[in-house]
């Protein structure tokens, strides 16, 4: 069956058997998925067999929890973020803090604090390390936004985050730190460690049929808004991590990897109340003025919530 054939048969399916008043955009999106799979099923002789193991797979994904981690592992929502990078720079956008991908691990309700919050409520082994990290998050003018809300949340020594977690307390290595009177926000936790998806679960199983590994390089996830700004969704990486380049979601990306400072200073150790040496990040960010020239930054989408 050609192209236009299957084309044509589509739209007796989707557009001209409807009986009553449709969506548009619905149809839209349901006649162009569907027409292109028809097209990929005769262009690659997929089988019976095959599709419905594919729906299969889909159904066992869906009953895992695992669509939205498989999303990234495609490259799909890095592909949103590519499309948001070219609607801003074609909106005049341009000198903001790098975007990267959500993941699926946000949680809503974070215990708020203002300027300073301590992440790790939990207890940590002696194998953590000490983090501190701490910035300015500025407007589109580069003056300093008191008031700014950031949003951070990240994983254990395990690699695993809580709430999902049932071993860890609902909140912890998650807070919302409303930024001080000069924009300033800082926080105390400890150096996290990457992590891999599930390895019996529905993603790897795809990965492991595609030749890729599931893992992804240590990182530190933020939400960073402020009124009349652009809402920034990012993430740090942990620099010198095996996979910091190699990241099976592409979240990776220049600009997003901050140097990490040891401080061994017996004075700075006092200051923090340590006797072991222990890390500091500066990273500040900065935001885009909200603009009607590009798509909105709010995403809807089903979130966790505690």
């Amino acid at each position: 069956m050609t192209h236009t054939e299957i084309d044509t048969l589509v739209k007796s399916w989707i557009i001209d058997s409807a009986i009553r008043e449709a969506n548009p955009r619905v149809q839209q999106i349901v006649l162009r998925v569907v027409g292109d799979l028809c097209k990929t099923i005769e262009d690659l002789d997929i089988q019976a067999s095959e599709f419905w193991k594919g729906l299969e797979y889909l159904s066992a994904a869906g009953a895992n929890n695992e669509l939205g981690l498989i999303a990234p592992g495609l490259g799909l929502e890095r592909f949103f973020d590519i499309r948001a990078d070219e609607a801003e720079v074609k909106a005049g956008l341009t000198g903001g803090t790098p975007r990267t991908i959500e993941g699926p691990l946000y949680v809503a309700g974070a215990p708020q604090s203002k300027g300073f919050a301590r992440l790790d409520e939990d207890a940590v082994s002696d194998e953590a390390e000490v983090l501190f990290m701490q910035g300015t998050v500025f407007d589109a003018h580069g003056k300093a936004m008191p008031g700014a809300k950031v949003e951070v949340w990240h994983a254990n020594l395990m690699g695993n985050y809580s709430f999902f977690d049932q071993t860890q307390s609902p909140f912890n290595l998650r807070r919302t730190i409303i930024a001080d009177k000069n924009g300033r926000y800082q926080f105390r936790s400890i150096i996290p460690v990457g992590y891999g998806c599930p390895p019996n679960g529905s993603t790897q199983q795809l990965l492991d049929l595609l030749g890729r590994h599931g893992r992804r390089p240590a990182h530190i996830h933020f939400f960073v808004t402020g009124a009349g700004h652009r809402k920034l969704t990012t993430q740090i990486n942990i620099d010198g991590d095996e996979y910091l380049w190699d990241d099976f979601a592409f979240a990776s990306r220049e600009g997003l990897v901050p140097a990490i400072h040891k401080i061994t200073d017996k004075e700075e150790l006092a200051a923090k109340e340590l006797t072991r040496p222990f890390s500091s990040i500066d990273f500040d960010f900065n935001l885009y003025s909200e603009t009607p020239a590009a798509p909105s930054t709010e995403v809807a989408r089903i979130r966790a919530a505690a």
